[in-house]
């Protein structure tokens, strides 16, 4: 696999059609469909606009020299693939415009330069279910000319497919045996949102069972917590057929990049654990202001502008090291939790519980280790719920699995309640039980080391380990923790 290089300007502003592989070419290298099933997979795939130019608008202002130095840095990141959404409005339909066509041929070839394949996605932002000519004579026109080119991994017929509408079902029907026909060692799919999941994957499966995919592309948006359980549901849905995590994420618009970086590590991680191969982070880059064209009802929601892993000054999120760890060691660190409160609170996963009742800042008044700890000072109750600070590990949660938990609390003129707890969930996010530590004495304290083990509940999907801290007129310091 070739690595990033540098293109030279003069020679891609002179690239206007990157043709697919010659005949000779595509020959000796022509993909099968096992072979082309088995890249899907593995790939380290990113979803894919620039942040000045959204989904159409990456094709009405197509941009070779912005979209080269993007992929380049996708690719340093340990991408192997990208995704391409292709939109029929855009392209002319029923007959793709020679313009377009060279616009995704020179898409093509610039991933290539670096060293990434490509997926298509075709028919987004589509309802035009009644002319099924139409949608044939133009799908074929899109796949065709990349059959055999092995830069090209799989075609997604309809992105975020809806099985509950008949119409839309009617057209896959015969979509799908189209595209096969006249590229017939391409993997097909369909992908689900995050509403649908599971059960809308399983409705397709069903529906589709004449005219069958050959993996099934999960869109996971749910608690990150729950991940792994959400994602064995959605490989139950579909069984035997593989599965991959095209698209998941969360927005730094309303979280921080703390919470991003910890959600993108417990996707990761479950996905392992689950035997998924190929995670696709939502999306390369954050988007400007105008980015995301005003005919589409997301262009008016806020968080649909900071799901990027790169700001639009491109500097890197937390989010981007996570990813780019994982795409090419294959792990996740706990790191990533700000155990040690070394991180602001502003820019990490932690978050406060009953904060009407109290909350905890990071401060430099005292540490166990390092140069900051969390602080808890004068706090009450919420009823017979304490406030603390809570987050949730990396590493998933399944049933009748051991889990050990501590950290370190140190008291001045504390009053009150001062332990740590695990707090047990199901996969639908309902409380389960607590196990909860020792308690630390009130008063005056030196560092006191606060533990809990528990055998998770069978039900257990997931986990919140809470700092806890309740009816205490003194101040409370946390640090240390650990979680395993």
């Amino acid at each position: 696999m070739r690595r990033p290089g540098t293109l030279a300007l003069t020679g891609l502003l002179l690239l206007t059609l990157t043709p697919p592989a010659s005949p000779a070419t595509a020959a000796a290298l022509a993909p099968t469909l096992s072979s082309r099933t088995a890249a899907v997979l593995t790939a380290k795939t990113i979803n894919y606009y620039p942040s000045n130019a959204g989904w159409t608008y990456m094709w009405t202002n197509f941009d070779p020299v912005r979209i080269n130095t993007d992929l380049a840095r996708a690719a340093t990141l340990g991408a192997t693939d990208v995704r391409a959404i292709i939109f029929p409005q855009a392209f002319g339909y029923p007959t793709p415009t020679t313009a377009y066509a060279q616009k995704l041929s020179q898409f093509i070839g610039i991933a290539d330069t670096h060293g990434l394949s490509v997926k298509l996605t075709l028919f987004d932002w589509w309802s035009g279910y009644s002319d099924v000519a139409g949608s044939i004579t133009w799908a074929q026109a899109i796949v065709g000319p990349y059959a055999n080119d092995p830069r090209v991994i799989a075609v997604e017929v309809k992105n975020e497919f809806q099985p509950g509408d008949a119409a839309a079902v009617t057209w896959v029907r015969q979509v799908i045996p189209a595209i096969r026909a006249i590229a017939p060692a391409m993997p097909l799919t369909l992908s689900v949102d995050g509403a649908t999941g599971a059960a809308g994957m399983a409705s397709i499966r069903s529906q589709l069972a004449t005219t069958p995919l050959d993996y099934y592309d999960f869109h996971f948006y749910g608690a990150s917590e729950r991940s792994l359980a959400e994602i064995r549901r959605a490989q139950a849905a579909v069984a035997p057929d593989p599965v991959v995590i095209g698209e998941t994420g969360i927005s730094t618009h309303t979280g921080n990049d703390g919470e991003q970086a910890a959600y993108l590590a417990r996707v990761f991680r479950a996905a392992g654990e689950a035997g998924v191969g190929s995670v696709a982070p939502w999306t390369l880059n954050d988007f400007a202001a105008g980015a995301i064209p005003p005919n589409s009802a997301v262009s008016t929601m806020p968080a649909q502008y900071k799901f990027g892993l790169y700001r639009t000054d491109t500097t890197a999120k937390r989010g981007a090291s996570v990813v780019g760890t994982a795409w090419t060691t294959g792990t996740t660190s706990n790191s990533v939790l700000n155990l040690g409160f070394e991180a602001p609170l502003a820019d990490s996963p932690w978050r406060n519980y009953q904060a009407v009742a109290g909350t905890a800042a990071i401060t430099s008044e005292s540490s166990r280790t390092g140069t900051a700890s969390a602080r808890f000072h004068g706090t009450t109750r919420n009823g017979s719920n304490l406030p603390s600070l809570l987050t949730s590990p990396i590493t998933p949660v399944q049933g009748g699995r051991q889990w050990h938990a501590e950290a370190y609390a140190r008291g001045v003129a504390a009053t009150g309640i001062t332990e740590i707890a695990l707090s047990w969930f199901d996969i639908n996010g309902t409380w389960i039980s607590q196990n909860t530590s020792n308690r630390l004495p009130v008063g005056n304290t030196g560092w006191t080391r606060l533990s809990v083990d528990a055998v998770a509940p069978a039900t257990a999907a997931s986990v919140q380990l809470h700092l806890k801290c309740g009816d205490n007129t003194g101040t409370v310091y946390y640090d240390d923790v650990a979680i395993s």
